[in-house]
């Protein structure tokens, strides 16, 4: 039966998200039951594209890009897939009539990680952060208002700004890897030689200003979305203080995490400004 299959392709969306990212998952179980899988589907689907640019070094990463990309267009195109990953995010895609620019910008960033080692232009930095960060956000956003093209509308900007923030936070905290393990810079004309107080700064405020766009929306999120999303939201603010507080040098030299117990110190902290409606 093919809603077992179904079934199946859903369980292995929710095992990468957990298997990946403890404290995206962690902020997805705060989501509602009813979008909860979608949120899995849609991280899945972006996490297995990212893991073919970063890390399979052993193979051939454009033909695995191309192939993958393939896969994905017959997928939404049949709206089945014996890849269990493109079979659940095809769901859906399909369930809350995501626009496939969305999908396209995605792997575009995607390809670009296979050639571009750094981005010197704002123009260029933007266009990346956008495909591979904003549009992630956006095809969240479609699942949060339950397609309702209105509240899209209203709330896209918020979702961009929110998706920008969670993205460089991960470019200043991985800084080091990817300049060492994937030879790329992210932020315009600084790699890792090269960030100061000065330059760190410019970033911490860059970022401070998309989390406080990005958190005007999350006040206007319906009730099934608001909590997880602001659960994630305070994660990633908290890590961007560490970076802000860690001297320049020490994040040169290592990845600067927050740790399980402060993790759920968060979200304790953050059910409680959510029942006492303080979010």
């Amino acid at each position: 039966m093919k809603s077992i299959f179904d079934k199946v392709s859903y369980d292995c969306s929710k095992i990468v998200t957990e298997s990946y990212s403890t404290s995206f998952s962690l902020a997805t179980k705060m989501l509602a039951p009813s979008i909860r899988p979608d949120i899995y589907n849609i991280y899945g689907f972006v996490r297995f594209a990212d893991e073919i640019v970063d890390s399979f070094h052993s193979y051939n990463k454009k033909e695995l890009l191309d192939n993958f990309e393939t896969d994905l267009e017959a997928a939404i195109a049949t709206k089945i897939s014996l890849n269990p990953i493109l079979n659940s995010f095809q769901h859906t895609y399909h369930k809350y009539q995501i626009p496939y620019h969305l999908v396209a910008s995605f792997m575009k960033s995607m390809r670009m990680d296979l050639t571009k080692s750094e981005y010197r232009t704002d123009a260029e930095y933007r266009e990346y952060i956008y495909g591979s960060a904003d549009v992630v956000g956006l095809m969240c956003l479609r699942v949060f208002v339950n397609g309702d093209t209105n509240k899209y509308n209203k709330l896209k900007e918020a979702a961009m700004s929110l998706g920008s923030a969670f993205q460089k936070v991960n470019f200043l905290r991985d800084l080091r890897a990817d300049f060492e393990d994937l030879n790329r810079a992210y932020f315009p004309n600084t790699n890792l030689e090269e960030l100061d107080e000065t330059s760190k700064s410019k970033i911490v405020n860059e970022i401070k200003a998309d989390f406080a766009s990005g958190y005007t929306g999350i006040l206007q999120l319906p009730n099934e979305a608001k909590f997880g999303v602001y659960t994630a939201y305070k994660y990633y603010y908290k890590l961007l203080q560490k970076l802000q507080k860690t001297p320049s040098m020490e994040i040169k030299n290592a990845r600067i995490r927050v740790p399980n117990y402060q993790k759920f110190g968060l979200l304790a902290k953050s059910y409680v400004n959510y029942k006492l409606h303080l979010v």
